[in-house]
């Protein structure tokens, strides 16, 4: 991917491999992950802001302030920090269209 991931997994590597797309690109999670671990340790953001064209990234991580909402690549919205990774899924940060 362009852009460097924000999170750095360090800890928990010996899980199940879960394989998804992240805007158009294969990518590959671990079982249990939130889509916003799996989306974050991939790349630099989870969305734009649909106000401020600026990068989001999640911020109370509890499910609280809606920051954390991606979409698939159906239009489904998801919220990221309590939805877990499933394989297959088809993310969309958004970041390719700034």
């Amino acid at each position: 991917m362009a852009t460097h991931a924000l999170l750095h997994r360090v800890a928990e590597t010996g899980r199940a491999t879960v394989p998804f797309m992240l805007d158009g690109a294969p990518a590959s999670a671990l079982a249990g992950d939130t889509v916003l671990t799996a989306v974050l340790t991939q790349a630099a953001q989870l969305r734009r802001n649909e106000f401020s064209d600026a990068p989001r990234a999640g911020f109370c991580m509890m499910g609280a302030c809606q920051d954390c909402w991606i979409a698939t690549a159906e239009g489904e919205r998801l919220r990221a920090c309590s939805t877990f990774i499933a394989p297959g899924m088809a993310l969309v940060t958004g970041r390719g269209e700034a």
